[in-house]
């Protein structure tokens, strides 16, 4: 029975563990703890979420849980402190894996009960000279890790030893998490079609008079129904809320002859899926706005050709820059030569973020995008967004019947040893297609 999450087996955390201990080598130690249950109000808590490096480590999935990494001890190299069994909370909370559950299920060579921590940490503290830890992220653990070192440097005075430094595990971690493996792969393809499934039904459900708020909660209807959960709070922006970057009320009246700007994903076995379509409320587009979704369309299939192994990050970011500054030009909104205009950034008044992001266990998945202060070179298994658009707000000069009209086209892609594989590739975008689509409901 595998007892971890999704595609990912006992085996590949394990060998993540192995990866990371060979990474901070034999006089270090690695500390990571657990995401702690936070409080929306009062008595209630949010759903809990375990904190992604923590999962990546461990697979894990309860509060109140350190996981330590001893690289070279004899006895044992990878210790969980963890909630002990108790029946009464278990009848309230639901069960917990305790001690035996953390070796047994989760594969750790010893495991301790969370509230013993205090006394045995510091011991296994003493022979190492440099602590791996993320400092400032959890921080309310932060004071005991530091409480647990000040603790032997006083004793040091009187000859032990103790560690030297602090170094930040996310460094070693974030590099790791930025290669996906196949099981890694296997979910994200499941994020991706659970997510184009709920953009599917919702531009089948839009029609003038529909509330925002309602286009949201068939997104959220087909999520759970695959037991997939929000990867990040939805934009559901009818009009001119498409032009809010990160807009959240959801709360207006859909309008005939209104764009709907529709931006949500959905987490699968802790991975995410980050998807955009921009459609027409009533099922047409205006001739400006099929005008610029076309523009923006162009883009992000010019910026998709440059993710490929060799290229650099920013390569699909100037691809679609460029794309988008030669449309703008093609249909009036820009006046004057494209290597000037580009020069210029003229193109920021219409399109002022990047083309896309890292794409993992966080939706802004971690992973540096320049090394060296150069961009990154993309390599096989990385996973990004593809997502140029164009943005117009009402301004003297442009013509009014582009006022307001927010395009953005989103895919989730993943970089392979040839072409890229576009995950979401089968959610229609094509405007003819699009139309037929809405018009369907």
């Amino acid at each position: 029975m595998n007892h971890a999450h999704g595609g990912v087996g006992r085996a590949e955390f394990a060998r993540r563990r192995r990866e990371l201990m060979r990474v901070i080598g034999r006089d270090a130690m690695a500390i990571l703890p657990a995401a702690p249950v936070r409080h929306r109000n009062g008595d209630v808590e949010y759903a809990y979420r375990q904190d992604s490096h923590f999962h990546y480590v461990t697979g894990f999935p309860e509060p109140e849980a350190v996981a330590v990494l001893v690289p070279g001890r004899p006895q044992a190299e990878y210790l969980l402190f963890v909630r002990e069994r108790d029946a009464q909370r278990e009848s309230w909370d639901g069960s917990r894996a305790g001690t035996e559950g953390a070796v047994q299920r989760f594969g750790a060579d010893d495991a301790f009960p969370i509230a013993d921590i205090d006394e045995i940490l510091p011991g296994l503290m003493e022979d190492r000279s440099r602590i791996f830890y993320s400092m400032g992220i959890h921080l309310e653990f932060d004071p005991r890790v530091v409480g647990w070192v000040n603790g032997l440097r006083a004793q040091a005075r009187q000859g032990a030893g103790g560690p030297q430094e602090f170094v930040a595990l996310s460094h070693v971690l974030d590099d790791m998490r930025l290669y996906k493996s196949r099981a890694e792969q296997a979910n994200l393809r499941r994020a991706a079609d659970v997510a184009v499934g709920a953009h599917r039904r919702a531009m089948r459900f839009v029609r003038p008079g529909r509330m925002e708020y309602e286009v949201m909660a068939e997104l959220l209807h087909e999520f759970r129904s695959h037991n997939a959960d929000l990867s990040y709070h939805p934009i559901v922006g009818g009009g001119a809320n498409a032009c809010v970057m990160h807009y959240r009320d959801n709360d207006q009246p859909l309008c005939d002859g209104d764009l709907l700007l529709l931006d949500a994903g959905c987490e699968v076995d802790y991975y995410a899926s980050d998807v955009t379509r921009t459609f027409p409320v009533g099922g047409r587009f205006t001739p400006a706005q099929r005008a610029v979704y076309e523009v923006v369309l162009e883009a992000q299939a010019c910026a998709i050709r440059q993710v490929r192994a060799g290229n650099n990050w920013n390569d699909p970011h100037e691809a679609a820059v460029r794309a988008v500054t030669a449309g703008l030009i093609r249909i009036g909104l820009l006046r004057g030569r494209l290597p000037r205009l580009l020069k210029a950034q003229a193109y920021r008044d219409f399109f002022d973020h990047r083309t896309g992001h890292w794409l993992g266990i966080d939706v802004h998945d971690v992973g540096d995008y320049k090394v060296g202060g150069e961009w990154r070179v993309l390599e096989a298994g990385m996973a990004l967004t593809v997502e140029p658009g164009i943005y117009i707000r009402p301004a003297p000069k442009v013509p009014r019947e582009f006022w307001n009209i927010g395009v953005r086209i989103e895919d989730d892609v993943l970089v392979t040893a040839g072409a890229p594989e576009v995950l979401t590739a089968a959610l229609e975008k094509d405007p003819d297609e699009i139309e037929t689509l809405v018009q369907a409901a």
